[in-house]
Formats: C-alpha cells, structure tokens, sequence
C-alpha cells in the first residue's frame, strides 16, 4: 500500500511501526456550531483511509478527538448564558449523526480535551524542565521555538516579517515571536480549569500532542503514531507545534506518515465562515440522501481542492443511482463474499494513495458490463454471486450501496406519507388475496397518486419516488 506523504511530499509505501497494525489519528472538530461540508470531506477522507487499510489487512487503531476547551466555545457560553458543557454536547452528538447520515464509522478512540487535562499538564512539564517551554510573570505558559532546531521543517515554512511582527504584537511576553502558547491563563471570571501553572485553559495545540501520548503512543518506536491527518490548513501552524511538542517532550518524533486532504470550495470560492459562504452539512442532507453526499465528496482524490456545485452533486447521485439499480436487479439473493478479480483490481487502486478515480472508473465499467450480461437470456448463476460479492465489497471499502435498494430511491418521501403508503400496499395484498381485483386496482391508484412507483416482486411489493 502506497500513500503520499504531505511532509516528505512523496508518495511511499506504508511500512507500520508494528508488524500488521496501522494506528492513525486524525484532528477533529471544535464543537461550537454545526460541521460543515469542510468538516465532511476530512472525516470522510481518513475514513476512507481506514477502509482500505483494513481491507488490506492491517488491524487499525483509529483516533479523533474533540475539542471542547476553545475561545469560540467560551464566547459561545458566555453569549448564550448557557453551560460550556450543554453546548458542546450539543454540538457533539450533532457531529455524530451527521456522520452517521454520511456513512463515517466512529473512531475506535474519541478523546475529548476535558478529558484529557492531565495528559496536557504532564506534557507541558516535561517540556519546562527540559528547557522548551517557560512560564511568564503572567501566568502563561510558552513553548520556546528558538529551542528546537527542527522548528518549521514539518510545513517548511520561512515566517516573514509580518507574521514575526503580528505575532510580537499579539503578546509581549514572549521569548520570541513564534512562540505559541501552551497554558493561557485567565485573570477574569471566565470558564477556567485549575492547573499546577495556575487558573487558564489550554493552548488548541497542545491536546493533540497529549491525546496521541496517552492513547496511541507506541513505547520505543521511533514515532508515536504510523499516520497523522488533517486538512492541509492544519500543517501550519498545528501540525508543525503538535510535532514540535511531542519532539521535544518525549523521546520519539509524532508521526511517520502526514496525510492532508485539500480544501473545500463552494462553487470555486474557498469555503470560509468569514466570506459567509459555509454550507452546513445538516442543510445539504435535508436535499440529499448522506451517502450521495459521500459518494460526491469523495468523487475527486483527496488532496485536490473540492468545488462544490449543486450540478456536479446531481450528476453523481446519477452515477450512484446505477450501483443502486444493480442491486435492485439481485434483490432477495444471497449474500456472497466470494474473491474476484474486479476486488482485486479496486483495492489495488485504492491502495495507490486512495485512487478514486481509477477505482471509481472500474466501478462504472462493472455495473456497465454487468448489466448488459443480465440483459441476455439465461439463469447467470455464476454471474449474480460475483456481482453480488462485488456490491459487498464496494460498500465494505468505500461506503456506497450501504441501504436497501429500493428504500434508497425513496429519499424525499416523509414519514407520515410512507405509513400511508405502507398501509396501502398492505390493504392492496389482503384484496389480491382474496382476488378482489377491482379494489386491489384502486388502491394501486391511490398508492401512484403519491408520485411513486410500485414493483410486485418475490420478497413482497415494493415502492420508490418517480
């Protein structure tokens, strides 16, 4: 398996840390307001990566923490007069069933920084006593940049004089301008926690770093984890303080591998709350059934920039529609995981660095070619069960085809109108049972009056939107 490294900016092959296990983490939300189509494309990415890791065989240890310790969280609570506490779980438990909706598994590990104080405090200290960090007269705590020789080598980035300036201007009690804060401390009567370096709150950086030590960390190795990811507007100045931290305070570097996805565009103008141009994902499933937000979202390889645009959106629900119609075709058989050369060839592309394009090309030419086989005369019996083992395997690794073929197509009925229809089509069998054809052709009616239609198969009748 081969997958490209963002840092070294080459593509290698993935050699774990620990023979025939894969431990990734992966940054995830600050849980102030809704996710984001941003926030979407990241989980989906690194979930997609955890597929076909597994799919290679690795036994993978997958980690995303939650932020809920920020200053957009505290000004939230402040404003709102409402606890810290109700409004990121609030925001959290959100988080999850919009993901849920777009099919990303949960993490194997979730931290969150309420957590995970602790891990921080023990962290800061080491990096104190070993002469990278200090504290001010006004109760902050710094990391010293000047301190580690390997400083900006992870973004390969050259501060220029605004940024050196900005950043003097931003505290003068700083050894030097990059330096960031670990520990900020608090003099008003604002969320506070308790620390040995006094009353404040954590600096963003520093929780990753802490969480990846606690949770992931293998004793010994050269790095703390195989895989860290992230959007590629994380590599500075996250990720370079996160690597910088747990460089200086333990004996290992963070990561071997870094992986970024590209950023999201919304009809080709970056996405960003301050240009008021960020589509929430909770608005986007209210028009679109979650996994053809997935399938769009992940159409294009992860490091390229997304242009989001309603046309593109509608075009690729058309090219999930045809995996759906496919398995609406082999309703009611078997499952089958057999082997096959069609699986083969997919995880060989998405082995290479998540090649969706290839692997989405292999996709299209199956449903294609299998379609037109079973359009010819004969039972096909060897055909159905490699076509039915091939579907599987496209939703074990990639998440599409995950729902019943004929409740996918039924997106944008509401509920009270399919307990209606529903009862219909149970009146409807009752009368063709007792061969009452002319009530059993009226309530047919009734049931197409919704805008739907209706198949009478083997397993029972079955409906979807028109």
């Amino acid at each position: 398996m081969y997958i490209y490294d963002s840092v070294q900016k080459t593509k290698r092959e993935f050699t774990p840390l620990v023979e025939g296990k894969a431990s990734l983490y992966v940054c995830g939300p600050t849980v102030y307001d809704d996710a984001h189509l941003g926030h979407a494309k990241s989980a989906l990415v690194f979930d997609l990566l955890s597929r076909v890791l597994k799919a290679n065989g690795y036994d993978v240890t997958y980690a995303r923490n939650i932020t809920d310790i920020d200053d957009k969280i505290i000004k939230k609570a402040v404003e709102s007069g409402k606890e810290i506490k109700e409004i990121t779980d609030f925001y959290t438990d959100a988080f999850h069933k919009e993901m849920d909706a777009i099919g990303v598994s949960r993490p194997d590990i979730e931290p969150k920084a309420t957590e995970s104080l602790d891990a921080m405090y023990e962290l800061i200290q080491k990096l104190i006593d070993a002469g990278h960090a200090y504290e001010t007269s006004e109760g902050d705590v710094y990391f010293d940049t000047s301190s580690d020789s390997e400083y900006l080598k992870l973004s390969a980035r050259v501060q220029d004089d605004d940024d050196k300036q900005q950043r003097v201007q931003s505290s003068s009690m700083k050894k030097n301008p990059a330096d960031f804060a670990m520990w900020k401390s608090v003099k008003d009567d604002t969320i506070t926690f308790d620390s040995p370096f006094g009353k404040g709150r954590p600096g963003w950086h520093l929780e990753c770093s802490a969480m990846i030590e606690k949770h992931l960390a293998h004793e010994g190795a050269e790095f703390a984890v195989d895989i860290h990811g992230g959007g590629a507007d994380l590599l500075f100045p996250h990720h370079e303080n996160e690597a910088a931290q747990t460089r200086c305070g333990t004996n290992h570097a963070l990561a071997n591998y870094w992986m970024h996805n590209g950023f999201v565009n919304i009809d080709g103008e970056k996405m960003s709350k301050s240009l008021g141009n960020s589509f929430f994902l909770k608005d986007a499933l209210k028009e679109y059934d979650g996994e053809v937000l997935r399938f769009y979202l992940l159409s294009t390889h992860y490091r390229s920039n997304f242009n989001f645009n309603t046309e593109d959106l509608a075009s690729s629900k058309k090219r999930l529609d045809k995996i759906y119609r496919l398995k609406k075709r082999l309703f009611g058989l078997a499952d089958c995981t057999d082997a096959t050369p069609f699986r083969e060839a997919l995880l060989k592309a998405l082995s290479d660095d998540m090649n969706v394009s290839t692997a989405l090309a292999l996709i299209e030419a199956f449903v294609s070619s299998t379609n037109e086989a079973l359009d010819t005369a004969g039972k096909h019996k060897l055909l159905k069960r490699e076509t039915i083992s091939n579907l599987a395997y496209i939703e074990e690794v990639l998440g599409f085809g995950t729902k019943n073929a004929y409740e996918y197509f039924q997106f944008g009925v509401d509920a009270h109108t399919k307990e209606q229809i529903f009862d219909l089509i149970v009146k409807r069998d009752a009368a063709k049972k007792e061969k009452n054809f002319e009530e059993s052709d009226k309530l047919r009616d009734e049931i197409l009056a919704f805008g739907v239609s209706i198949m009478d198969t083997p397993q029972g009748t079955f409906w979807e939107k028109v």
